[in-house]
């Protein structure tokens, strides 16, 4: 599995450090998170990448049918994007942060768990972390990186069950932030990219 860079979107200052790694649900592209993100006022350069495999007309971030409450077999994805982020030219961002949706979080807490000193906070909306175990978890655990977990009270897509797994997880190994949004579903609220803005300001 490898992530396409002539796909990219770019956007933001070319002579930031740091760096806002935007990964986008399934059935969705690296098109679909850019305007949010150029909303939240941050400093970094923006990049937006494309899932590697097709999906319902758009891109996701694994070969097999994904299911929020289960094993959403986004090791290759996140091993993928470490790559991709290896082989980017020049002196390497002193800072990385990322923003996933949905799917997208699931592959955003993977790099968290397989390189958990490399990237410094991560944005989840409407998202979940996969139940595959991360190499690097205990580190993780023991450095708690600052996390934001933005989610509808009424959304369709992500099961009890994962919320509830999610929950648990991100306790023992992050430093959560977390905000429930009065019925909103599997989207994104103007609320929320307030909090957001917050979030990756503080």
């Amino acid at each position: 599995m490898r992530i396409d860079g002539d796909a990219a979107l770019w956007a933001g200052p070319s002579e930031a450090d740091s760096l806002l790694l935007l990964l986008h649900g399934r059935g969705a592209d690296e098109r679909d998170l850019l305007p949010v993100a150029e909303r939240l006022g941050v400093p970094d350069r923006i990049v937006a990448l494309r899932g590697p495999v097709p999906s319902q007309g758009g891109r996701a971030w694994a070969e097999a049918t994904p299911t929020p409450d289960g094993d959403s077999a986004v090791a290759p994805a996140g091993d993928a994007v470490l790559d991709w982020l290896d082989r980017l030219p020049g002196t390497a961002p002193k800072r990385i942060r990322v923003l996933g949706f949905s799917q997208g979080c699931a592959v955003a807490l993977q790099l968290l768990r397989s390189a958990p000193d490399r990237f410094e906070r991560v944005v989840m909306l409407s998202g979940f972390v996969a139940e595959v175990g991360g190499p690097a978890d205990a580190a993780l655990a023991a450095r708690r990186p600052p996390v934001f977990w933005g989610r509808g009270t009424i959304d369709p897509v992500i099961p009890a069950a994962a919320i509830a797994r999610t929950r648990t997880w991100l306790q023992a190994h992050t430093t959560l932030t977390a905000r429930e949004y009065p019925m909103l579903g599997h989207g994104v609220a103007e609320a929320e990219l307030a909090d957001v803005a917050a979030f990756l300001a503080s």
